[in-house]
């Protein structure tokens, strides 16, 4: 049976953990990262590491699948160690944090390895997340320290 490309949309902080769960491990290329201001749009294309189809059962394959990360409602990104000119840097997401601010817009941390941070600020959370084409095998299972 062929599974269904993930599709989330999060609305509250607590819609963003889920998505940042689907997200960890995720790899992407800064020249697939581009913030449309006119449109208030932050887009990235990311190679998905497949946790869901992991945890399904221990003689799974390990998977990714192209998925997009787009958030709506943008006013202002800033990156820190984190060169988009360069597009050959690759990226790999840890996670994704959310504050309420006090004037109600939020700033949404999108963090990955090595202290690279993507900081969003965005009137309301819109964020989608949305799996594109067939998922393909990939040897390695990425690993975590633990502490």
């Amino acid at each position: 049976m062929k599974p269904k490309n993930l599709k989330l949309l999060a609305k509250t902080e607590e819609d963003l953990k889920v998505i940042s769960a689907h997200l960890q491990d995720s790899i992407v290329a800064a020249k697939e990262i581009a913030h449309l201001k006119k449109s208030k749009i932050l887009l990235m294309q990311l190679n998905r590491f497949m946790w869901e189809d992991v945890e399904k059962g221990v003689f799974r394959k390990n998977k990714r699948i192209r998925t997009i990360l787009k958030f709506d409602n943008v006013t202002n990104v800033l990156s820190k160690k984190i060169d988009l000119q360069k597009n050959e840097a690759f990226l790999d997401f840890l996670a994704i944090e959310s504050n309420l601010m006090p004037d109600k817009s939020y700033e949404i941390n999108l963090i990955f390895s090595g202290g690279s941070i993507i900081k969003v600020k965005a009137e309301v959370i819109e964020v989608t997340l949305d799996d594109q084409g067939e998922p393909w095998d990939t040897k390695n299972k990425p690993k975590h320290k633990v502490l």
